[in-house]
């Protein structure tokens, strides 16, 4: 892909825009909550948000209670 560079006008390749997904797996998540039974007790254990938490449990059409068992 390449940008525009806003002072020269010049087209830069650009390898990649944006953050790499973290790709933990729901079950991986469920689990965790289920352990720590708080969403930010899990985010640090599993190194993310807690936005990225709700994010999996919501693609996966789950709730925090649902998770919690």
């Amino acid at each position: 892909m390449e940008v525009q560079c806003p002072h020269c006008g010049k087209l830069v390749p650009v390898k990649v825009i944006g953050r790499k997904p973290l790709g933990i797996p729901v079950k991986i998540v469920c689990d965790t909550v289920q352990a720590h039974s708080t969403v930010s007790g899990a985010a640090l254990e599993l190194g993310c948000s807690r936005a990225y938490i709700y994010k999996i449990l919501k693609d996966a059409g789950l709730t925090v209670r649902e998770a919690r068992g």
